[in-house]
């Protein structure tokens, strides 16, 4: 099971994006469910109708409607947890966005996270492990 941030969803569907090769190779070979973090869902749909268009929009709604991509909600229990990360790297800063990766890597006890943002992602210590591992 491997939690997918909005850049190799991106970048997999942005032809001139210098991650394209890569993500499209990861997205298509890794081990599924490829989980999609609900607040991230938000963001590549902004990304691709912003960027692309609406077709690359409509391409990732039916990747989800087809089960290719599973979205994963941020549960009630997870939001206290996005605070704490939010105001313990708030120097950083950490997003929401990314802290609901977190806490849902935490919650699911997940090391793996496909991302393009090792910034965050390298400097976040998560409870359940000394250190994410990240893809591609």
């Amino acid at each position: 099971m491997l939690i997918v941030d909005a850049g190799p969803l991106y970048a997999a569907a942005a032809r001139r994006d210098k991650h394209h090769e890569r993500s499209v190779q990861l997205l298509s070979s890794a081990e599924r469910p490829l989980l999609v973090p609900a607040l991230v869902l938000t963001e590549v749909s902004y990304l691709l109708s912003d960027r692309i268009g609406p077709h690359a929009e409509l391409a990732f709604a039916r990747s989800i409607a087809h089960g290719e991509l599973v979205v994963d909600p941020v549960l009630d229990s997870d939001w206290e947890r996005i605070a704490e990360l939010m105001e313990e790297y708030l120097d950083l800063p950490l997003g929401m966005v990314d802290a609901s990766i977190i806490a849902l890597a935490e919650r699911r006890d997940l090391e793996v996270i496909a991302t393009l943002d090792e910034r965050h992602f390298r400097i976040v210590r998560p409870r359940h492990t000394p250190a994410f591992t990240l893809v591609p």
